[in-house]
């Protein structure tokens, strides 16, 4: 089921504890985009089915990533998209994003996206997997 695009915001937003919608939005865009790099086929079509429309389009065409990119590195490209970021406020960016993102799609998706990203991005989805 497909989250509303006010819902999955506001979590954003709430999580980010960002002053406007508009900062949510911000980060949403970025790290979505971001992802999709990550994400290939039919999980990354799932993953798109269960966002809303307008960042399912943003997951779908994503920003170009030569190789899978570290969680470290993940949060650094992250910074380098966003006006005025800094690497912890990135940091703080990707997890309040991607922690809704795991709510929205539930345990068994988010695990097969975990397979297809490097090592430590558990953590990035506030999910950590037992070593």
């Amino acid at each position: 089921m497909t989250v509303r695009r006010e819902a999955f915001l506001d979590h954003v937003k709430e999580r980010g504890e960002y002053p406007t919608l508009q900062e949510a939005e911000r980060a949403t865009r970025v790290v979505l985009a971001l992802l999709g790099a990550h994400v290939l086929g039919e999980v990354r079509a799932q993953l798109a089915a269960r966002l809303p429309e307008g960042f399912a389009l943003i997951l779908l065409n994503p920003l170009q990533s030569a190789e899978p990119l570290s969680p470290e590195r993940f949060v650094r490209a992250t910074a380098a998209w966003i006006e005025g970021a800094t690497e912890q406020t990135a940091a703080w960016d990707v997890s309040a994003v991607l922690s809704t993102v795991a709510d929205a799609v539930g345990e068994g998706l988010l695990q097969q996206i975990l397979l297809q990203l490097p090592s430590g991005y558990d953590l990035l989805f506030g999910r950590p997997q037992p070593t």
